[in-house]
């Protein structure tokens, strides 16, 4: 048996890589297919968001804030190892 070039061990590896490559991403495509991965349409996009609250809206905000201090105090309660009653909130600002 002869010597097999370099070039050809080289070669050969690049296109085994691509080849796997191309059927890695033909097989994501199929999938995505068949679980019916689509992008929405722009007026589906607007029906669901004409279905928010608007940003604006104070009173479902305060209405809720008891509730969101609870459960804010309960998990920096739960998070350092103390009491909630050893809590104190002082203000919350939306990031």
């Amino acid at each position: 048996m002869g010597e097999v070039s370099i070039a050809f061990v080289c070669a050969l590896g690049i296109g085994t890589v691509f080849t796997g490559l191309i059927c890695i991403v033909l097989l994501c495509k199929i999938i995505g297919f068949i679980c019916g991965v689509r992008k929405p349409n722009k007026n589906e996009v607007i029906s669901q968001q004409s279905n928010v609250a608007p940003a604006g809206n104070a009173k479902a905000v305060t209405a809720n804030r008891g509730e969101i201090v609870a459960a804010i105090s309960a998990a920096i309660a739960e998070e350092l190892g103390t009491e909630v009653t050893g809590i104190r909130i002082v203000s919350i600002k939306k990031i």
